[in-house]
């Protein structure tokens, strides 16, 4: 049996995963703002901190995997800064304060909740991404704040970017200490947190065309996503090592079908 952190494990993703981990005999320890073992705000510092010291108090010194799952969509009226404080900031912060308790644990795993809006919404701000990757919550903030009452919109491929990014240039330095860090990039799935976009009148219009579009011809479901979370947690993945793995019904393809592979061009000495 494995010990396993989940954050927004009450509702969508987090709760569907939980479920899932839970009928196949592993230990789930759920941080949430409410119905879950570890009840805090991870879009402040202090609610992070507290949920590093209520986790490490309830588990024997290791930990196996974690999943930061709680998460904020645009919406009306909603800031940037509450997306950028979850989204990258309640995740990076969390996984890097649980790291002690991931590499005293045998192969332990980390899975990163992307999104697969990083390559289906263009012109999102690359620099607002390069912020958080830097620890720089406040400059990202700014950044959003320039887009005005747009601001959420593009935060939130850009926060999701961001930790598809640090899965990447961050995980050789977690193998190192026998951490496997990964990403996830799911497509529109059907939850609580997209219904209530599809019913948004910032976003929902968007959304409703989004779906339209989906190869696939559906939304996906929060049961699919979980199958494979708990795939890149469990002993059958042991070579996945930086990956960002998309499970969005084929928009990622059919976006951009032959933008990767990309080859790496180098200069070669005449």
């Amino acid at each position: 049996m494995a010990t396993y952190v989940l954050t927004g494990s009450a509702s969508g993703l987090g709760a569907a995963t939980k479920a899932r981990l839970e009928a196949d005999g592993h230990r789930v320890i759920g941080v949430d703002l409410h119905d879950a073992d570890v009840t805090v705000d991870l879009s402040t510092t202090d609610g992070r901190r507290s949920a590093v010291e209520q986790v490490t108090a309830l588990v024997d010194g290791s930990i196996d995997g974690f999943v930061p799952f709680a998460g904020l969509a645009a919406a009306t009226g909603r800031p940037a800064s509450a997306l950028i404080a979850v989204n990258y900031f309640g995740a990076v912060e969390l996984l890097e304060g649980l790291r002690p308790l991931l590499a005293a644990g045998e192969n332990s795993s980390v899975v990163l909740v992307s999104s697969n809006s990083t390559t289906s919404q263009p012109n999102w701000p690359t620099d607002m991404a390069a912020a958080c990757l830097a620890g720089d919550e406040a400059a990202a903030v700014a950044i959003a704040d320039g887009f005005g009452e747009f601001g959420a919109i593009q935060a939130y491929p850009a926060t999701k970017a961001a930790l598809a990014y640090y899965a990447r240039t961050k995980s050789s330095e977690y193998i190192a200490q026998g951490i496997r860090l990964n990403a996830i990039a799911p497509g529109l799935i059907d939850t609580p947190m997209t219904q209530e976009g599809r019913r948004d009148e910032l976003i929902g219009p968007g959304m409703e065309q989004f779906l339209a579009i989906i190869p696939a011809g559906r939304a996906g479901r929060p049961e699919e996503v979980a199958a494979l979370v708990a795939f890149l947690l469990g002993p059958e993945s042991t070579y996945f090592v930086g990956s960002v793995v998309f499970a969005d019904g084929g928009t990622d393809a059919a976006f951009r079908g032959m933008d990767w592979p990309k080859a790496w061009q180098i200069e070669i000495p005449a």
